[in-house]
């Protein structure tokens, strides 16, 4: 059992705090200044501090930051009744390793210091998994599956052929697009990625083919369309299937003849584009079921590239875990390391949103895990946090409100990021940032 420092000004919630822990088997020390608590600091090296924020003419911020002075590898548990989002911040860029919001149950307090424990007492045999030269690319894997997909790449990259990518949300359609366009005669053009799904369709020919002024109510001066905008260029779109039937034989026909007619133009307009489309759904299936047009199945399927789930290329997610961490350490300025437990559950796990998912949570892991040692328990609570749930404990709801606490710090304040990486809806995270009153 660890020798704990508890500082809090509070006599009756001091007293609590030291007798509950002591009772769990701990050596409590406890104080209620921040004078105390530096003298202590300065005399022993604690593990595991627990102190208040607001104590006196200094903060638990000052304890904090003496804490980390005096022992790197401390880790400190911060508490307050007024949290708001610039302590919760300036406690994230000071190397807190937990904030607690009073009142809180004391189970909460016992699991934060025994996941500060096993944080502080890391596992000798477990260790810290290294790669060297990482790829450049985002585009990372070396199994059989994506070899495949590179020589098929590399053969038609340099020639005009349109190109159609099928595979799961989050399998890297777009990258392969840019792979294919960065690797022919058109790569200092212009590349102009376009979602199918998320264009109403009634904006979707003016989107794509342009408008002339007066076209169409509100349309106060001509608009040049994405494919005139990317002449010479590349057009990847995205989720193709998602296209009306109507509106697939205009896409047909501008296969066929390079031609555009803006709306409101009497006349066409002949461009030189590249289409590379891409799909979650299976078009064979849509053509068989009446849903897609047959003759622009045919044109779209001149080559085809499966991207495999990446469930069926486990072996390519140590490298991608490797890759995701270089980049977000450096993005975040963090020096997170990953342990080889915490690979080997990363390669079990059944990533339904593949690589994106594993993206975003490495991404996460960087910016939340205590002392930046991504262990497989830190992993398997990131998991559990993804996973969709009816209902969910207190503790892993305040697992939760920690990891969006750590998080919206690490993103400066900005929700829209914040809900990125966190994998969830923008409008999702406002309702948690309300629930915690945030």
């Amino acid at each position: 059992m660890q020798r704990l420092l508890v500082v809090e000004d509070d006599n009756s919630v001091r007293n609590t705090i030291r007798t509950f822990l002591e009772l769990e088997g701990y050596t409590v020390d406890a104080v209620a200044s921040t004078r105390e608590a530096l003298e202590r600091l300065g005399a022993d090296s604690y593990p595991i501090v627990i102190s208040d924020i607001y104590i006196d003419e200094r903060t638990g911020l000052d304890v904090l930051a003496s804490a980390r002075k005096c022992n790197p590898n401390c880790a400190v548990i911060l508490m307050t009744a007024r949290g708001t989002i610039e302590t919760v911040m300036k406690a994230t860029q000071g190397g807190a390793f937990d904030y607690i919001a009073k009142p809180f149950e004391l189970d909460r307090m016992l699991d934060t210091v025994k996941r500060a424990e096993a944080s502080v007492n890391q596992q000798p045999d477990d260790k810290e998994s290294e790669i060297d030269d990482l790829p450049e690319s985002e585009m990372v894997g070396s199994s059989p599956k994506m070899v495949e997909i590179y020589k098929t790449v590399s053969l038609v990259a340099p020639t005009d052929v349109t190109v159609l990518l099928e595979g799961e949300t989050g399998t890297g359609k777009e990258m392969i697009a840019r792979m294919v366009h960065n690797n022919s005669a058109r790569a200092h053009q212009p590349f102009v990625p376009v979602d199918c799904g998320s264009i109403a369709p009634s904006l979707l020919e003016s989107e794509l083919f342009g408008a002339l002024k007066g076209a169409y109510t509100g349309a106060d001066r001509d608009r040049m369309g994405v494919f005139e905008a990317a002449n010479n260029g590349t057009v990847f779109l995205d989720e193709i299937g998602d296209l009306e039937l109507g509106f697939q034989l205009n896409l047909l026909r501008f296969l066929q003849e390079k031609e555009i007619r803006p709306l409101g133009s009497p006349r066409g307009k002949k461009v030189d584009v590249r289409v590379v489309a891409a799909t979650n759904r299976d078009l064979q299936k849509m053509v068989d079921q009446g849903k897609f047009r047959e003759d622009l199945w045919y044109r779209l399927n001149v080559v085809r590239i499966i991207l495999p789930p990446l469930v069926e290329r486990r072996g390519d997610v140590p490298l991608l875990a490797h890759y995701f961490l270089k980049k977000y350490n450096e993005r975040y300025g963090q020096q997170a390391k990953i342990t080889e437990s915490a690979l080997r559950a990363l390669e079990n796990y059944s990533w339904p949103g593949n690589v994106r998912q594993l993206q975003h949570m490495i991404e996460r892991l960087v910016i939340v895990t205590p002392q930046g040692r991504i262990d497989d328990a830190a992993v398997r609570e990131a998991i559990e946090l993804t996973e969709p749930r009816d209902t969910a404990s207190e503790s892993l709801a305040d697992t939760e409100a920690d990891q969006i606490r750590r998080v919206l710090a690490a993103a400066g304040g900005n929700k829209s990021r914040a809900a990125k990486i966190l994998g969830i809806e923008r409008k999702t995270l406002y309702r948690k940032l309300e629930r915690m009153a945030l």
